[in-house]
């Protein structure tokens, strides 16, 4: 009775809102089971739990090619490349023939697939298992890109470190591409509580598993999907989704301190206009001059105007 108890207050403190980007299990990008499905779910097209479409994917690419106008040479960091969606995409447009494409990638399974199908399809792109935390490169690329709202579940801190990372790796005049979720969007897809039993395994766990999935809101707009994953033997783990919504006011400020010129805003990586109802916010901002934290002196190269049309969907909660 008395452990019985026990795991049923653990389970009760552990259903509380949780400290503003507290973590949740620190094995999952890299977990068997759940690299397996996040795979499977960034290669399924009637599915946005972890990629766009690949229609969207092939817009975002020729509308950031065209409005960056790079020149010959030119290289590209994809940070949180998966399985290569986008780098496959931007060395089939040439940039791995005069320039280089890079990819970074905090799974191992995504890493292997990504690093087969370049083989299998004699693509020149460079894959590292690395979590982009960690980034040490020096003034080696033109272009890096973190798309599908990767910015928005890192903490302050790790924000701010990244923003360091992504400019100290940059070349004068490089570029920052990103893109951001918007309170727009959270506003219709909070989560409210509810629980699934999966006799037969799911998303988080191979085997069965009972899933008890809340929402929490916070101030400034910061917003977590928790799940709290219960195995047969008891075994209770946690798993966590922030998200930092954003204002046009807001990332432009935090982008700014990062280091970097925003020149432009849009709805959308291609090209849409942004609104007050829009669902995103895409960025392209330049390592700014002057840099006061590293000396270095160069100009703002600025973005080209809108393209394309599309709506995009939401990372879905995965049950």
């Amino acid at each position: 009775m008395t452990e019985t108890m026990l795991k049923i207050n653990t389970l009760h403190q552990l259903s509380q809102a949780p400290e503003p980007f507290t973590p949740g299990e620190p094995l999952f990008w890299d977990d068997p089971h759940i690299s397996k499905m996040m795979l499977d779910a960034h290669l399924n097209p009637e599915t946005e739990a972890a990629s766009r479409p690949p229609e969207i994917i092939d817009a975002i690419v020729d509308w950031l090619i065209t409005a960056l106008d790079l020149e010959p040479g030119a290289a590209w960091l994809d940070m949180g490349c998966g399985p290569g969606l986008y780098t496959s995409r931007l060395a089939r447009r040439g940039l791995s023939v005069t320039g280089s494409v890079t990819g970074i990638d905090y799974s191992r399974r995504s890493i292997a697939y990504a690093q087969d199908y370049a083989a299998e399809h004699n693509l020149t792109i460079e894959y590292r298992y690395q979590n982009y935390l960690t980034l040490e490169d020096t003034a080696r690329y033109d272009v890096v890109s973190l798309i599908y709202g990767d910015f928005c579940p890192l903490s302050p801190e790790n924000r701010a470190s990244l923003l360091a990372r992504v400019h100290r790796a940059l070349k004068p005049g490089g570029r920052f591409v990103l893109d951001v979720t918007t309170p727009v969007l959270r506003a219709r897809w909070q989560s409210s509580p509810r629980w699934d039993a999966l006799p037969e395994g799911g998303f988080w766990k191979p085997g069965p598993h009972l899933v008890l999935e809340r929402g929490f809101a916070y101030p400034d707009d910061v917003y977590v999907n928790q799940y709290i994953v219960i195995e047969p033997d008891g075994t209770q783990t946690v798993y966590r989704n922030w998200f930092q919504d954003y204002t046009p006011e807001r990332i432009t400020d935090e982008i700014t301190a990062g280091g970097f010129a925003v020149s432009a805003l849009w709805g959308d990586l291609t090209g849409t206009p942004y609104t007050a109802e829009s669902d995103w916010i895409a960025i392209v901002a330049a390592r700014a001059w002057p840099d006061h934290r590293a000396g270095v002196n160069h100009k703002v190269r600025p973005c080209l105007s809108p393209a394309h049309l599309f709506r995009v969907g939401l990372h879905h909660p995965f049950r």
